[in-house]
């Protein structure tokens, strides 16, 4: 709504309870609020599928991203106790996507389900440039060395010619999910990658071949027994899905 179309309407329900009371249209337009991610269109993508593991010659198929050639996906990680990558990746977006259609941004997603083979990271990138996103969030869970833990948001590193202009409003949008991340669910900045929870890096498809401001977390070790019995919490993945929309909101609202 327009600034002097609100103050008019506003101006209408002032003079008309003077007079009696406002007829109920115009009350109902006047307590109306525009929700805060209205326009706004984010992309997520929830890493890996849980059809991968059994397409291999589907996956391995090697896939340009500018800087190197890359299979065109991975099966992910998992816990000791045997909870995957992928079916951690869904979860957060599956409970994700609502609250940010909550706050009024249109959510656009990279796979429709947990059962499917790829996306190649080259046509996840593709999906979310296409969807013209505001901002998209890559969700990942990491498999470094069991001592390691705590979580980390990627940024795009500069490759020039090809993600100039996204890599400036990528850092906005990784710090801003960062300090949200960490403020939500209590994690640490990684202990083994990246600096105060972040890291820049130009070996990510997804990143390289982002023409919208892009940024990949890392939600934490899944070989650390800590951050695998929270990450396995459904309880702890609403907190999740709940920080990340924060961050995310944070980032579109200025």
């Amino acid at each position: 709504m327009r600034a002097d179309k609100a103050v008019t309407l506003a101006a209408l329900v002032v003079l008309s309870t003077a007079c009696g009371g406002a007829p109920p249209s115009i009350q109902h337009q006047a307590a109306t609020t525009i929700p805060p991610l209205a326009g706004k269109v984010v992309a997520l993508d929830p890493g890996h599928n849980g059809g991968n593991a059994a397409h291999p010659e589907v996956i391995n198929r090697q896939v340009d991203i500018i800087t190197q050639r890359k299979p065109c996906n991975t099966t992910g990680t998992q816990t000791a106790a045997g909870y995957t990558e992928h079916a951690f990746t869904w979860d957060v977006a599956r409970r994700l996507a609502p609250i940010l259609e909550e706050m009024g941004a249109k959510v656009v997603l990279t796979r429709p389900d947990d059962t499917g083979v790829g996306p190649c990271i080259t046509e996840r990138a593709a999906i979310a440039n296409q969807s013209v996103a505001d901002a998209v969030v890559s969700i990942h869970a990491d498999g470094a060395a069991p001592s390691g833990h705590g979580f980390h948001v990627i940024l795009p590193g500069l490759v020039p010619g090809h993600n100039d202009e996204i890599v400036e409003p990528s850092r906005r949008l990784g710090i801003a999910i960062r300090d949200a991340y960490r403020d939500g669910t209590g994690l640490p900045y990684s202990t083994y990658r990246g600096r105060n929870g972040l890291e820049t890096r130009t070996d990510l498809g997804g990143l390289n071949l982002s023409t919208r401001p892009a940024v990949f977390i890392e939600c934490g070790n899944m070989n650390n027994r800590g951050d695998a019995a929270k990450m396995s919490d459904p309880d702890f993945r609403e907190r999740i899905a709940t920080s990340l929309a924060k961050g995310v909101g944070t980032f579109l609202k200025k």
